[in-house]
């Protein structure tokens, strides 16, 4: 009987710091999936200077962010269902800035809108594009006046957790299950990018 309260002592004792691991690492793998984000979404922008000649890395840079920013909404979107349904580990954490919460809606909304219409525009081709370029356009414009405020706010948090889940010892229990998040996303994105490009011939033709 004492061994077995002694254990039972344990497990209460470890469960607190697993718990209280949860937000720590929601952070950290929000944070790497933003520093694959950043820079592929500034290649996305680039294309758009010359989308003409840049038409097969604008798609498939477009189509292989897909899984990559699938997977940053599910980490915030995990995130912001824990603090709501009152998880102990998460309310402590506390909320993002004010404006940021603000704004997140129109973020994930503009994002899931330009996406979506995007990948409709190309598969449904030059006849469609009337209809579906001007959600697209209209869609893109407003996802990047909120994202960039979305980016600038968190832009200082980006490195701490990165170094931290880098270091020699992540300190924080998962970092396997993150980093394979992280590789499938990235994986799954350029399969979805050779897809996608499947689809540049017809678009090329129109110019």
């Amino acid at each position: 009987m004492p061994v077995l309260e002694k254990e039972a002592r344990e497990r209460f004792a470890a469960a607190p710091s697993r718990v209280d691991d949860g937000p720590e690492g929601n952070g950290r793998l929000t944070a790497a999936v933003a520093v694959v984000l950043l820079p592929l979404l500034a290649v996305e922008g680039v294309t758009l200077l010359a989308l003409r000649q840049l038409l097969p890395v604008h798609l498939f840079v477009g189509a292989l962010l897909l899984a990559p920013v699938a997977l940053k909404l599910g980490s915030t979107g995990y995130r912001f269902a824990r603090y709501y349904t009152r998880a102990h580990a998460y309310r402590v954490k506390g909320p993002p800035a004010l404006a940021l919460r603000l704004i997140a809606p129109i973020v994930v909304v503009t994002s899931v809108v330009m996406f979506a219409s995007g990948v409709a525009l190309m598969i449904a081709g030059p006849s469609y594009r009337d209809s579906l370029l001007p959600i697209h356009k209209v869609s893109f414009v407003v996802w990047v006046l909120f994202t960039g405020v979305h980016v600038l706010g968190h832009l200082l948090e980006l490195p701490a957790p990165v170094r931290a889940e880098l270091g020699p010892e992540a300190g924080v229990a998962g970092r396997s299950l993150r980093l394979m998040l992280v590789v499938v996303a990235i994986g799954g994105g350029v399969a979805l990018g050779l897809w996608a490009l499947t689809y540049a011939g017809p678009w090329q033709a129109t110019f």
